[in-house]
């Protein structure tokens, strides 16, 4: 056996002793009165901390809404995206919820919940540009792009050039300044980005709505907890009919952000 070499893994390690896994979570979780959810705090708008330290963000709230309808206190655990899902292994806490997609890779070895969130690939182009109406649009046009990005293959098979770029918001800056034609990119991070900056003078002229450009998100747990997946999905159900859902998808993305 080879010896532990890493403070991080010890902890884990006691982290599962402290907290042994049972048949079915749910009853732990009743018992101990607490929903242990591990999640990054640095990735705005859906977990992050705000200008004076507190953890927030969608699915922190989201995460406490589905604690008090457990009955349960929620305990956010934070963690690096690197090593988020591996803490479920080690039962580091009970579930994530940290915009994970929902994937056939990790289906092998994880449940998730019913999806609680959808993004979309969207065209985005300068507010005053009347020739660019759809993806068809984009052939011998500039798109700003991170290169490995599945929105950028998509932005290149309609023939757009793609330009290179870190991240939505240099996307967005490249286009403002006349530099790009258009960002093909995620539909939550436009409306993040439309929440925070609304005179930005950009807009969305197609939705690709198929399977291989959307992405949908849900909590994760470990498998073999069929009523606690159960109970999770029963309080995201609750929180749609009556509108938690809704009102703190409107406060952080402006609109329903469900489909």
């Amino acid at each position: 056996m080879k010896p532990i070499r890493s403070l991080a893994m010890i902890a884990l390690l006691q982290a599962a002793l402290a907290h042994p896994a049972s048949a079915d979570d749910l009853a732990r979780i009743k018992a101990s009165g607490v929903f242990r959810i591990g999640t990054e705090g640095t990735y705005a708008p859906f977990t992050y901390h705000d200008d004076a330290g507190k953890l927030t963000g969608f699915d922190v709230e989201l995460g406490s809404a589905i604690a008090q309808r457990l009955g349960v206190k929620p305990q956010f655990i934070e963690g690096k995206w690197e090593g988020l899902v591996a803490g479920l292994d080690v039962n580091r806490y009970d579930a994530v919820i940290n915009e994970v997609a929902i994937t056939d890779e990790r289906k092998l070895k994880y449940d998730y919940s019913d999806p609680y969130i959808t993004s979309h690939a969207v065209l985005i182009v300068a507010s005053d540009n009347t020739t660019i109406k759809s993806f068809d649009d984009l052939k011998g046009r500039k798109s700003a792009n991170t290169l490995t990005s599945n929105v950028g293959r998509i932005a290149a098979a309609h023939g757009a050039q793609v330009i290179p770029a870190q991240g939505f918001d240099e996307s967005i800056e490249l286009l403002v300044a006349g530099r790009v034609d258009a960002t093909v990119n995620d539909s939550l991070s436009f409306l993040d980005y439309r929440k925070r900056e609304p005179e930005a003078r950009i807009k969305v002229v197609a939705v690709d709505t198929s399977p291989d450009s959307s992405d949908k998100s849900a909590v994760l747990i470990r498998k073999g907890n069929p009523k606690l997946r159960l109970a999770i999905d029963d309080a995201l159900a609750g929180m749609r009919k009556d509108g938690t859902y809704q009102r703190i998808s409107l406060k952080y993305f402006g609109r329903d952000v469900f489909h």
